[in-house]
């Protein structure tokens, strides 16, 4: 005899499922209508400055520590009924915030009206050579390390009133250095091998994310202070590449405290793409990614907790690579972080025009107790295995646009038809919930350095609502992006811990299969973004696109940003290619097949140089 359903337990199901999912609505309704008006001001008033008198401090603080109070009681009896994001919770999240392209879009077209000035072509055949060349043409006297280093100064020089990338330049300190290595070369009796042992970048420029500390240079990632506060002295990748000859030549522009996927702060202003003054360069490596595509630096430094050396590189078609945790120092990088979990998810890596210089600047830069990658093992592209994914299947991120299909179906094309090998479709059961568990696996991070951290105790914050209420009527001399930090932080940290044991669970399955899929002989192909540069600020509705490189990042796979090319509207698409943990080897050796097949970095505006020849 079958049992009948008892109707109250029924409907009181029915009432607790709804519930979970309205309080679950409210919440991303209620954050999206303040991201709405953060935002809008963020543009509007970015280069405004306002008087802040100190009477209306102590009303902020009076004011926001009652709402400090009210919005923990309120997170707290709300987020109690919490669920994981189903896919209509997840399809809500992305049409709220897509709504802000109604507002952003007509305004974006407003601000770069007058960015119509096109960087000029490269002409100079030293800023056509890889950094591996360089420095071989160094070491056997075939070229100078003064005219390589004056040469990339003098290029600086050019490019740099076009793109705003450079923080603070040490060209005169840059020259002395080169003619000090030229003149060790012409005295020493050291072969040209020994040379290339002991010091494989020597005589090379190079150049540097202004978050990575480079003694007597700008430090302060963007931020505002009322008085300059120069790095006492080099981050660990920094002597490790002057201990391998490179000559530093600048330190480049960073969104304060490398938040944001948009490089621009209060300080150094807004950097812009070579390719087009219009368009972003990506963040927080969007500097260093814009001088090294524009060919005024060969190799340089970046750093990633979310994509920053990758997106930047795709956007600037050029290479980048996030390695596999721990296999580079992060000691003397701003933010840093005072829990160690920090450096399974944060990495600093190199960026390059060429792919070759990736290894050679990994081999530079790797630490002596690191993770062991086998940088120098010989890779047979036949006897790999090749996967492919279009994107997390999370409905929040975007599908890829069309040119970024062709993309990775021209990359995919190409190994089946030069090594007959089948690129196969990965397909990771519950990746659709990697979008939520990323984010929330990274602000799980405490004690992130940030605009709240208490300067006398590095453990605490200071209060958040007052910087918050500044920002609001435009009194506030940090970004966005840094002040909306705190309140998101604040955010999460309210949700109960069963929501994210919950997330958790799913998280370890999903590195399980990812290990087991790719294991020590299989790449995965993965866009790095749905589209190629878009313009200025339109990051703001596009941000939850973060999910296409957060992923690799909570996964902690190494990821070779790799261009394939330009669009039809001649912008730099690429892919990222992602290999197990301790494979960095792999995703390098298929990134330098993809160069020799699709031509690797391109010139921006290289159709001025055919014009001037033609004249």
């Amino acid at each position: 005899m079958k049992m009948r359903k008892d109707p109250v337990n029924v409907w009181s199901w029915c009432i607790n499922v709804t519930i979970n999912v309205l309080t679950r609505i409210i919440l991303i309704i209620i954050t999206d209508v303040l991201y709405h008006s953060f935002v809008l001001a963020e543009i509007l008033l970015n280069n405004s400055s306002f008087l802040y008198p100190e009477w209306i401090s102590l009303a902020f603080n009076s004011i926001g520590d009652n709402v400090n109070k009210v919005t923990f009681v309120m997170f707290n009896v709300i987020t109690s009924k919490v669920v994981m994001l189903n896919g209509f919770m997840r399809r809500c999240l992305r049409f709220l915030v897509s709504l802000l392209a109604i507002f952003v879009l007509p305004t974006t077209y407003i601000v770069n009206i007058k960015r119509n000035r096109k960087c000029p072509p490269p002409t100079n055949p030293i800023l056509y050579k890889s950094a591996t060349t360089l420095a071989m043409m160094i070491r056997t006297k075939q070229i100078t390390s003064e005219e390589v280093v004056k040469s990339y100064i003098e290029r600086c020089k050019e490019v740099n009133p076009y793109l705003n990338a450079i923080v603070e330049p040490r060209y005169d300190l840059a020259l002395k250095e080169a003619k000090c290595i030229d003149k060790m070369i012409a005295s020493n009796d050291r072969t040209p091998e020994d040379l290339a042992k002991e010091h494989p970048l020597l005589g090379v420029p190079l150049t540097v994310k202004e978050s990575i500390a480079v003694e007597g240079m700008s430090n302060d990632c963007g931020t505002i202070h009322h008085k300059r506060q120069p790095a006492t002295r080099d981050a660990d990748v920094v002597r490790a590449v002057r201990a391998a000859g490179a000559v530093i030549i600048a330190v480049t522009n960073t969104p304060q405290l490398c938040m944001n996927w948009e490089t621009y702060n209060n300080v150094t202003g807004l950097t812009m793409n070579p390719y087009d003054q219009r368009l972003t360069t990506g963040g927080s490596s969007g500097g260093e990614s814009a001088l090294i595509s524009s060919a005024a630096s060969v190799i340089g430094m970046g750093s990633d907790i979310a994509g920053s050396l990758r997106l930047p590189p795709m956007f600037n078609g050029i290479f980048g690579h996030k390695p596999t945790p721990k296999l580079i120092s992060i000691q003397g990088h701003v933010p840093d972080c005072l829990e160690s979990e920090f450096e399974e998810y944060f990495a600093l890596g190199p960026i390059t025009r060429y792919a070759e210089d990736l290894s050679l600047m990994l081999k530079v830069l790797r630490q002596p107790n690191g993770p062991d990658v086998p940088l120098d093992k010989p890779v047979d592209l036949t006897r790999l295995r090749f996967y492919y994914m279009e994107g997390d299947c999370s409905n929040v991120t975007d599908n890829i646009g069309s040119d970024m299909k062709k993309a990775l179906y021209k990359a995919k094309d190409y190994i089946k038809s030069t090594y007959n090998v089948e690129v196969e479709e990965l397909k990771i059961p519950n990746i659709e919930h990697m979008w939520e568990i990323s984010v929330r696996v990274l602000l799980k991070v405490n004690h992130v350095q940030n605009i709240y951290t208490d300067p006398e105790k590095r453990d605490q914050w200071v209060s958040v609502w007052p910087e918050v209420l500044k920002k609001m009527v435009g009194m506030s001399d940090h970004s966005f992006t840094s002040v909306f930090y705190g309140p998101v932080k604040k955010f999460f940290d309210a949700l109960p811990n069963s929501y994210y044991e919950q997330l958790l669970k799913v998280f370890e399955q999903v590195k399980t299969d990812f290990s087991e899929a790719l294991s020590d002989d299989a790449v995965l192909l993965f866009p790095t973004y749905p589209y190629p540069a878009h313009k200025h600020y339109r990051i703001f509705y596009r941000f939850l696109n973060c999910g296409y490189l957060t992923i690799f990042n909570v996964l902690g796979l190494p990821a070779t940003a790799c261009p394939l090319g330009l669009s039809d509207k001649g912008l730099p698409v690429g892919i990222q290619v992602v290999a197990n943990k301790c494979n960095d080897h792999l995703t390098l050796a298929v990134a330098k097949e993809f160069e020799k097949a699709f031509g690797g970095w391109s010139p921006p505006n290289k159709d001025l140089l055919n014009s001037v020849k033609t004249a």
